[in-house]
This record gives C-alpha cells, structure tokens and sequence, in this order.
C-alpha cells in the first residue's frame, strides 16, 4: 500500500496501481509518496508537468518548496527520491536526509541543476543531460555553476557550461557526473528502478548518523580542511549520544543486525 500527499491536504491512503488518491492529486505539479513494507522509509517525489515536459514554473516550484517543507521535519523519511512523471523528461535541495535523483530522460538546464543538487544521481544509458542554458543566450542560473565544478572538477565544469554539450547518461558516468548509468528497459524506468535498489541499501543504516554524515561532507566542502574536520567533530559530538550509536556497539558485539530507531 502506497499513501499520497496531496498538497494543501493531509496524507492518505493510495487506492492500488495509483499515483494520486483523486483528481485534485493528480492535478498537482508535485505529488509525494511514501512506501510501505519492505521500502518504508523510502519517500519519492513524483513531478508531473507534462504540459511543459516539467519545466521550472512557478507554481512547479512552489509545489516543490512546500513539499520539502513539509518533509523536512518528518523523521520517517530515511531517504528521498525524486522522479518524473513525464515519460522521457527529469526535472527536480537542501534536504537533510539523502536524496536521489533518477534520470529515465532528458534531464537539460534546470532539469540538471535541479538533479545536482540531490545527493546521488542514477542515469539510464539513454538518458540526456547537459547545462544547455549557453545555447540559448543564458547561463546556469539554479546552482549549476556551482555545483558542476564540485562534481567534476573546474576545468570539466566549465568545457560542458562554455560548450552546451549534451550528455548520455553512460558519457555523464564515465565522466562521474552520476552514480550509476543503466540500460533502459522497455517500461523506460530502468534509473527509478536503479535508485529505489540504491534507496534501500541506504534504508538499514542509522539515520541519525547518515544526516549528520552529510552535514559534514556538505558543510565541510565549503570551508577549509582545518574548519572542515571541526565540523566533522561537531557532528561525531552529536552522534556519541544517540540510541542508534549504543545499538550499532551492541549488534557488534553479539553479532547480530542492528534495529536503528532513528533516536
């Protein structure tokens, strides 16, 4: 069972096979989901503007805004994933937990940006993607250029911006700017797939621990190394604590799997 937050209204339960429990759902630019049984923990972001093949309007955006807000603050959420809606297109943040992006599509301009700026990226093969703004007489105006030299490096970074050169999804792997590039099946969701596998490796482990981890690699890439690893120890500071640290030392030591609680 799959439950759906419509936004402006409470989640509620998913009939089967659906994206959205009613027409008003289904209207939404963004839906959010959360799943069940073995992949509870795992939220995805649904964004569906076909219309525009999921371009950054505003009422797009807002959706967006007001879903992450709104997420922000439930710790159930272990894991976020973002997908489209749209056959053939992606589109997606400061998020605390992990997030991925999963690129079945063309994934150009914002579509890009927006992937960037999730944690971990799954591409299928024949996915399309590039920071084509320079083409069009702009530039990457979303965190592109900041987040592209992160990614791959500054030189790199600035041949695909200067160019507009698009990407495969097995080019943006081999030059490591997703995860994971995967052979499109014939439903045309073979990343989805990918990044819910990818999701669920991510779900068992402790999730206080896995947040504060990204706080330290996030923060620490913005400051120098000394100010970095101060970080680094805030955040180990905060972690000592916690349930899950006395839980993962005890499953150690009497072999067994850790039951993390997330407290």
């Amino acid at each position: 069972m799959l439950r759906v937050l419509c936004l402006l209204r409470p989640w509620r339960p998913l009939r089967a096979r659906g994206c959205a429990s009613d027409g008003a759902a289904r209207g939404s630019e963004i839906q959010v989901r959360a799943l069940a049984g073995p992949d509870q923990g795992i939220t995805e972001i649904l964004m569906n503007r076909p219309s525009a093949r999921n371009a950054l309007g505003n009422v797009f955006v807002s959706e967006l805004l007001e879903s992450l807000a709104q997420l922000r603050e439930d710790w159930q959420v272990r894991v976020l994933l973002f997908r489209s809606g749209v056959k053939g297109v992606f589109c997606a943040a400061a998020f605390p937990a992990p997030t991925i992006a999963a690129m079945d599509g063309f994934a150009l301009g914002g579509g890009l940006e927006l992937a960037l700026a999730c944690d971990l990226r799954v591409a299928a093969s024949s996915a399309v993607m590039g920071l084509i703004e320079t083409t069009r007489g702009l530039l990457p105006g979303a965190g592109g250029t900041q987040r592209l030299p992160r990614c791959l490096g500054v030189a790199l970074a600035k041949e695909l911006i200067f160019t507009g050169r698009r990407l495969s999804g097995t080019e943006a792997h081999a030059l490591g700017l997703v995860n994971h590039a995967v052979a499109q099946n014939e439903e045309g969701h073979a990343a989805y797939q990918r990044a819910r596998a990818l999701a669920r490796e991510i779900l068992p482990q402790a999730p206080i621990a896995v947040r504060l981890g990204k706080v330290a690699i996030d923060r620490g890439m913005e400051v120098d190394i000394a100010s970095g690893m101060a970080i680094e120890g805030m955040c180990y500071a905060q972690n000592i604590p916690t349930r899950d640290r006395l839980e993962g030392m005890a499953a150690f030591r009497e072999k067994r799997p850790p039951k993390f609680v997330g407290k």
